[in-house]
């Protein structure tokens, strides 16, 4: 029983040993310096699928490997800059954009944060202006009173 046992731990170190997912074995090569620009800068506009806070030019995960792959291809088929992105946005959605489009869906996520900073202004000034108003001038205010007369 303990050789099987055994036998059925090794097996699983194995098959968990093979599961590790495998590095990026070749480089991506570029044509020219510019073309390597292009890619460098395109990769940090987008938004690893996986790790979702990091740019696909920063990510090690292996799909962010596998999409950094995929854009280089696309470039190299002569996409612009905007084909591309689409391309990656029809496949995974408008999220994996890092500054997405201006449109009806988006104009909370552009001006919210705008909004909500003006918002807390315009709160934070009727608070101080209507606090300033309730407080009363104490009685005694205009004259200098002397270090005896203080009540601590």
């Amino acid at each position: 029983m303990k050789a099987v046992a055994g036998l059925l731990v090794w097996l699983c170190l194995a098959i968990a040993a093979q599961a590790q997912p495998a590095g990026d074995p070749t480089p991506l090569q570029y044509r020219d310096r510019v073309e390597e620009t292009r890619f460098h800068a395109l990769t940090a506009e987008l938004r690893c699928v996986q790790c979702q806070n990091q740019s696909l030019a920063d990510s090690n995960a292996q799909i962010a490997h596998d999409l950094r792959r995929e854009v280089l291809t696309l470039m190299q088929q002569g996409r612009s800059d905007a084909e591309i992105k689409q391309f990656l946005v029809d496949r995974y959605g408008p999220f994996v954009l890092y500054r997405p489009q201006l449109e009806g869906s988006t104009l909370l996520l552009w001006f919210g944060p705008g909004l909500l900073l003006l918002v807390g202004a315009v709160v934070l000034v009727l608070y101080v202006r209507r606090r300033a108003r309730a407080v009363p001038l104490a009685p005694d205010a205009g004259r200098d009173t002397s270090q005896d007369d203080r009540q601590w």
